[in-house]
């Protein structure tokens, strides 16, 4: 079971990483810039995934589960960079 200042800390983790989330993509909604919309859905899933973790029965076990949708995460910000560069290298 998850203790009461863990739950605090990884809900304050979960709302900081949705709120960046959602600033990355109010700036790709200006600027239509593809690493800031990689940058806001990867904040975004991150976001969720720490919140989905309050939900497991011993999320302090590290689930498989939490260490793969981090990946996830890790590898759409990747092929956001990848994709701005690129995209640039060929204009």
């Amino acid at each position: 079971m998850i203790g009461l200042a863990e739950g605090f800390l990884l809900g304050i983790i979960s709302t900081c990483s949705v709120l960046a989330g959602l600033f990355f993509l109010k700036f790709w909604r200006r600027t239509r810039d593809g690493l800031f919309l990689a940058f806001g859905i990867a904040f975004l899933v991150e976001g969720v995934n720490r919140a989905v973790i309050l939900d497991l029965p011993e999320p302090s076990l590290g689930h498989p589960f939490t260490y793969v949708v981090r990946l996830l995460a890790s590898l759409i910000i990747l092929a956001g960079i990848l994709h701005k560069n690129y995209l640039s290298a060929r204009r």
